[in-house]
């Protein structure tokens, strides 16, 4: 997940353009190459409002995913245009034993905090990755908003970037 410092990852009217930082800190790495990054991930799992985001997203700069096999997690019927995306609204229980683990290394829960909430709470989640934007944004939608019971994290690693950008990598202590 991409936060704010203040834990937003979201402005209210869903605009990402906060993701782009002019900070720059010395220190740094170089930003990690995202392609190499995403070749590691073997399907993608998604609320269905990061999918109608991503969906709006692709006009522009074409479907970030790639052929990647993709599950939207949602009730709604939406559009689907490419054989790789599924529609899921089963138990989530049900997706992560049933079908991720035994065909999937290494899935990524893109979004949205409502699923990355419930997939941490309900215990489904082994780690969480934070990209934290040196930025305040003051209101939006919070990641961590209401989980509902205290969970203990383990720090693997932090890297700093030279954009200001500050990844925090968690296993979710079980």
């Amino acid at each position: 997940m991409v936060s704010s410092l203040d834990g937003m990852i979201a402005k209210k009217d869903n605009s990402v353009s906060w993701l782009e930082t002019p900070d720059y800190y010395e220190k740094g790495a170089t930003v990690q190459d995202t392609e190499e990054f995403l070749k590691t991930i073997d399907c993608y799992v998604m609320g269905s409002r990061t999918y109608e985001h991503a969906l709006e997203l692709s006009k522009l700069y074409g479907w970030a995913y790639g052929d990647t096999p993709t599950i939207v997690v949602t009730h709604r019927n939406l559009p689907i245009n490419r054989q790789n995306i599924e529609i899921y609204s089963g138990d989530p229980y049900k997706l992560v034993n049933e079908r991720l683990k035994p065909n999937y290394k290494n899935v990524w829960l893109v979004g949205g905090s409502m699923l990355a909430k419930d997939f941490i709470r309900l215990g489904l989640a082994d780690e969480i990755r934070l990209s934290v934007i040196p930025i305040i944004l003051g209101d939006g939608t919070l990641f961590f908003d209401h989980i509902g019971r205290e969970q203990a994290l383990h720090l693997e690693d932090v890297t700093t970037y030279k954009s200001g950008i500050v990844e925090l990598r968690y296993a979710i202590k079980k």
